[in-house]
């Protein structure tokens, strides 16, 4: 006769459970779908941009989403069933940030895209190398920093949404841009993500851009919006190749600014993986979340290798978690397997580089608000001093100096132009220094002085009770709420 301890003994975690092959399936494709919007975004803001800069050509785009897939699905495993220490053994799909898109763009455009490269490959090896070090550095990344670069992100990927909307940077400041035929796709697209998200099912609102942007590309057809040249011309499979751009190029400009980038990436993935810990009754330590920063540099390194980019959690695979339930850690390694044979599909990579820009435009002004919104959503847990109001507004202005005047920095050394063209880099450093400057020393309430456990005080969207724009208690799933 078994007790009741034993028969618990032997039952599996909800995130080491085996669902059966159909269930599997099904569950891992929902994953697919949640994130499939996000992940192509990334290759197609960064290759359009280079694009208009005369870095690539449109034939180039198809191979940077098919890279992605690829990569985004071997991350994807590796996070869900883990080697040996890279992963945190959790369901976490993986895909690219758009915290590194701007960067990207800046180095690509002054240096050549093999200085991407070369950056994406150094940012990774250091995010691997300093993984056990970061959380006893979360303290300078609490609310008031983290909402801050999250609005900051958004706000100043917005112009690219604008010239989208327009018809794309390519055609800007000829008849073909901002004509009533861009600004209506554009507007179509936008309210049918809306009103899906608005008046769908549940399980279609987690799929809303991805809606918005195929249903955006078939009304498109018939208008003569569409270029299939690339999609006829593309093969039905393929494999990525490695260095398609030519070996990387290490520029010390590049690879600084990328490791400051590589910096937001981490605390973004932290407060994903800490979210995941609490839905699926997980306890998260500095353990695990090394494992997962390792696993995150790793994927950087290899999205470098073949021509990709910086990797992170995707947040709206954390909702599908919420919403069905299903935690085990199979279903996302099965969903990362699919991403893989999607990366080896080439003519699906090319269908979806065959997107007209005002389409890509409408889905953009959804998803690059919805970024800014997480940053309004972090800050609503800070409050508004007047010390954090400036910690808040001066990143925020500087950072948008390059977002509304392109050329202001043109006159500086290429390897100044490499930071401080990126808003995102200057933001997230003016914040950084600004709430150290405001909310330390004489100016905080009381010290923080560090655990000697394996949680973390101080961390992002730890208990902050005065205010100060650090956290005072150890972040646990017990305190710790997804925002």
């Amino acid at each position: 006769m078994t007790t009741k301890t034993e028969h618990a003994a032997r039952v599996a975690h909800p995130v080491n459970e085996y669902p059966g092959l159909p269930k599997l399936l099904i569950l891992g494709f929902q994953h697919v779908l949640a994130a499939y919007a996000g992940a192509v975004a990334v290759p197609l803001f960064v290759g359009w941009a280079l694009v208009d800069a005369g870095k690539m050509s449109p034939g180039d785009i198809p191979h940077l989403i098919a890279a992605d897939l690829f990569v985004a699905g071997i991350a994807t495993i590796v996070q869900s069933v883990g080697i040996w220490r890279f992963g945190v053994r959790l369901p976490l799909i993986q895909g690219c940030t758009f915290s590194a898109a701007i960067p990207m763009v800046t180095i690509g455009s002054q240096y050549g895209v093999p200085a991407i490269y070369g950056s994406v490959i150094a940012s990774g090896i250091f995010m691997i190398l300093f993984a056990p070090l970061f959380a006893s550095l979360l303290k300078f990344f609490p609310p008031l920093v983290t909402g801050t670069v999250l609005l900051i992100i958004g706000t100043t990927l917005m112009p690219v949404a604008a010239d989208w909307v327009g018809g794309g940077a390519a055609v800007k400041g000829t008849s073909e841009y901002g004509t009533a035929q861009n600004l209506g796709i554009a507007a179509f697209v936008l309210v049918l993500i809306l009103v899906i998200e608005r008046w769908g099912p549940e399980w279609l609102s987690r799929i809303a851009v991805l809606v918005g942007m195929i249903t955006g590309l078939l009304v498109c057809i018939p208008l003569g919006m569409v270029d299939w040249t690339e999609t006829k011309d593309s093969p039905l499979f393929g494999i990525t190749s490695p260095f398609y751009f030519g070996a990387p190029h290490f520029v010390f400009a590049a690879v600084f600014a990328m490791c400051i980038v590589s910096l937001v990436t981490m605390v973004e993935a932290t407060g994903d993986v800490l979210a995941i810990g609490e839905i699926t009754d997980t306890e998260i330590d500095n353990k695990r979340i090394a494992d997962t920063l390792r696993a995150d540099g790793a994927a950087t390194v290899l999205g470098g290798v073949f021509n990709t980019f910086q990797y992170t959690a995707f947040a709206q695979n954390i909702g599908v978690l919420s919403i069905t339930g299903v935690r085990s850690r199979w279903v996302t390694a099965a969903a990362g397997g699919m991403l893989v044979v999607l990366g080896l599909i080439p003519k699906t990579a090319a269908l979806v580089a065959a997107i007209p820009a005002p389409v890509l435009g409408g889905a953009g002004i959804a998803l690059f608000g919805m970024v800014a919104a997480s940053g309004v959503r972090t800050l609503s847990k800070v409050k508004f001093t007047e010390s954090n109001v400036i910690v808040i507004a001066v990143p925020l202005g500087v950072a948008l100096l390059p977002a509304v005047s392109p050329s202001l920095f043109t006159q500086l050394p290429a390897s100044a132009q490499t930071f401080l063209a990126s808003g995102i880099c200057i933001g997230s450093v003016t914040a950084i220094v600004l709430n150290l400057l405001f909310n330390t020393a004489d100016r905080a309430p009381h010290s923080v002085k560090p655990s000697a456990h394996d949680t973390f005080r101080g961390g992002i969207n730890s208990s902050d009770d005065d205010h100060d724009g650090f956290g005072d208690a150890p972040v646990t799933r017990d305190n710790w709420k997804l925002p």
